[in-house]
């Protein structure tokens, strides 16, 4: 498994628009072999920024890297980089190999 984590530092007053973008888009993951799932998380604020985290989780690896390279990704980010006065510097890319998960019981 393979988890994809995105930083953004998005400038204080530009919350609400960064989160509507986000819910309003459509990811084209739905159908992407080997996607598992998708969050976008909200931390804490600085005096000039909120931070931001958006985390897919992926059968592996190589199903992400193909992601990357296919046109449903191109689909996903056409219209990126018409909000990007929001953020404070670039997205931050994290990519993690799993190598232990536990879950609740059912």
């Amino acid at each position: 498994m393979f988890v994809a984590m995105n930083r953004f530092r998005v400038k204080i007053g530009s919350e609400a628009e960064f989160e509507t973008v986000w819910r309003d888009r459509e990811s084209h993951l739905g159908d992407v072999p080997g996607f598992r799932e998708f969050h976008l998380l909200r931390g804490p604020s600085t005096e000039d920024h909120t931070l931001y985290a958006s985390h897919s989780i992926w059968a592996s690896r190589t199903h992400f890297e193909n992601w990357t390279r296919s046109d449903a990704f191109r689909k996903a980010h056409a219209q990126a980089g018409r909000t990007r006065s929001n953020y404070l510097g670039h997205p931050v890319f994290e990519g993690f190999e799993v190598i232990q998960s536990t879950s609740q019981a059912r």
